[in-house]
């Protein structure tokens, strides 16, 4: 996986429902591939782990949501400047925070981010989405004390993050598994054919720039010497 996507610097987000395994599988492709991958850190987590109160009330949530959603965007614009030749893989994506939006807000989560769906989907070149372990009724306790979900919860969470992000044109969904060694094959896997499907979208875009600017040099030429070398008469004009 290296050499996978070396050079290029596609962004990819890694999604699903709590207990997905999204966090364990991105920090295990970063330290394998550091030199051609770089990871955005998911930004709830970042902000919960120093000291963002939780909300204590649903009208509260908005405020959440609008401090993980900036995080997330300059984090990973950030990213991406200091690392123009790196994959850059994220933690969550900013449109997650749609589906943790209030749904009796008066205003919607893009609304008030003065932002779209589709402008956020543009921001990424692929999906990979980590079903739950709540959907198989596999245990989620993990060492993460950010995570507060029950089983049922994470159901939920899961179902609506799918509905939303399945959207996207390159998604690629991995689903739970018994085995998490499995799951995290799959998704290598996934990484690995949504890198070289990139790739290859790349070259063919370049081959077709490259011979479109050839083109264009050469009608350029042609015109030139058109205007270079006027016409001569057949005709003479005699005086008598």
């Amino acid at each position: 996986l290296q050499s996978v996507g070396n050079g290029i610097p596609h962004r990819i987000v890694i999604t699903g429902g709590p207990a997905g395994g999204k966090s364990t599988f991105a920090d295990l492709l970063h330290r394998e591939c550091h030199e051609t991958v770089v990871l955005v850190p998911e930004a709830a987590t970042l902000l919960f782990s120093g000291g963002f109160p939780r909300p204590t009330q649903a009208n509260s949530t908005v405020y959440q949501q609008r401090a993980i959603y900036y995080v997330q965007l300059n984090l990973e614009d950030m990213m991406l400047k200091e690392n123009p030749h790196r994959v850059i893989l994220c933690d969550r994506g900013t449109v997650d925070g749609a589906v943790y939006w209030p749904k009796d807000s008066p205003i919607s989560f893009f609304d008030e981010m003065g932002t779209s769906l589709e402008e956020e989907f543009a921001r990424y070149d692929g999906v990979i989405f980590f079903e739950s372990a709540a959907v198989g009724g596999l245990d989620i306790s993990s060492g993460n004390r950010e995570r507060t979900e029950t089983i049922e919860q994470a159901k939920t969470l899961d179902q609506g993050l799918f509905e939303v992000w399945s959207k996207h044109p390159n998604f690629f969904h991995v689903p739970h598994q018994a085995s998490f060694l499995r799951k995290i094959q799959l998704g290598l896997r996934t990484y690995r054919e949504i890198v070289e499907q990139l790739s290859r979208q790349v070259a063919t875009s370049r081959t077709l720039h490259a011979a479109a600017a050839e083109a264009a040099a050469d009608a350029t030429t042609e015109a030139i010497g058109q205007v270079a070398t006027p016409k001569l008469s057949t005709s003479m004009d005699h005086t008598v």
